[in-house]
């Protein structure tokens, strides 16, 4: 059986497909790829099913042997890759012979990175996926990051594509992540007055070192919703913009909590979801306001630039 061994995890890597989405009623969120654009174009490169687990890893990759060696494609952030100390672009599909050796450096650009392998990472699943959600330490690769030593199966081959394979620039350069983000309102946009919304639509705001794949914490202008009153806590959703106390904005994300008490001033539309899976601490964000059926049109130009690449 092909096996990728872990010589060095690298900072926060993990085993990630498009998540559990459906299971919020009972405590769960979806967890899954935070950069799902990377992760669906990457599988498509080994010839795999668009949501087959791969290695999501954050801000600084690892070194992994391919005793058997393996089909591979990187996507997402660059992280300044080598095989056998021969240089690996993104976005292409390549080989990997038996005993050689993937490391993968610190990033050069975003957060992420991710490397899929023809057949997918084989693990077990829990409520119908191989994510690895991490505060609960549910599924993945025994519920956790990459350890040193770890022993990773690879599944079955598919159908490999003998020429080489890569994602065209000008596709790339529309799937570019963004840092002005996209939002529609918030189940509670109408708790802050007009001069707190102008202050969120015409600041920049810089991601914390509180920034993780439960939520990104950011700081600038303080963002004040109207006094007297707290809301009872409920259901909250992917993407969610709260404001707690204080006034700084917290964008919530794939592990995020499933309910809240803080007001939601904004959403960022799903159009834009994976942009935000791509911003480190002191990347600097901003917020443009569009209406849900500009976002569902931009959910649907999107989803049709990913079908066009076959």
């Amino acid at each position: 059986m092909r096996v990728i061994r872990v010589e060095s995890p690298g900072l926060f890597t993990t085993v990630q497909d498009f998540g559990r989405p459906g299971f919020g009623p009972l405590g769960v969120s979806a967890s899954g790829a935070a950069d799902s654009v990377a992760l669906r174009l990457g599988n498509r490169l080994v010839d795999n099913p668009e949501g087959a687990a791969a290695l999501e890893m954050t801000l600084r990759g690892g070194a992994f042997e391919f005793p058997k060696g393996a089909r591979a494609a990187l996507t997402g952030s660059d992280f300044g890759a080598t095989v056998n100390g021969s240089a690996i672009p993104l976005w292409t599909a390549f080989d990997i012979r038996p005993g050689g050796t993937l490391l993968i450096g610190p990033t050069r650009s975003g957060a992420r990175c991710y490397l899929c392998v023809n057949g997918g990472i084989a693990v077990e699943t829990f409520l119908g996926s191989a994510s690895t959600h991490v505060l609960s330490g549910l599924g993945g690769f025994n519920g956790r990051p990459l350890r040193k030593g770890d022993v990773l199966h690879i599944g079955p081959a598919t159908s490999v594509t003998p020429r080489e394979r890569s994602i065209p620039a000008e596709l790339l350069a529309r799937l570019a992540p963004r840092t002005l983000l996209r939002v529609t309102d918030g189940p509670q946009s109408d708790w802050f007055p007009e001069t707190s919304r102008r202050v969120f639509y015409n600041s920049v705001y810089r991601v914390t070192e509180e920034a993780n794949r439960m939520g990104l914490r950011l700081e600038g202008a303080a963002v004040a919703a109207r006094s007297g009153g707290q809301m009872i806590t409920e259901g909250v959703a992917l993407g969610a913009i709260q404001v707690p106390a204080g006034g700084q904005p917290i964008i919530l994300f794939v592990e995020q909590q499933t309910t809240g008490g803080y007001p939601k001033i904004a959403n960022v539309i799903a159009a834009d979801l994976f942009s935000v899976g791509q911003l480190r601490p002191r990347d600097e964000v901003r917020f443009e306001h569009v209406d849900f059926d500009t976002a569902r049109r931009l959910l649907v130009a999107q989803e049709e630039l990913i079908r066009a690449l076959h």
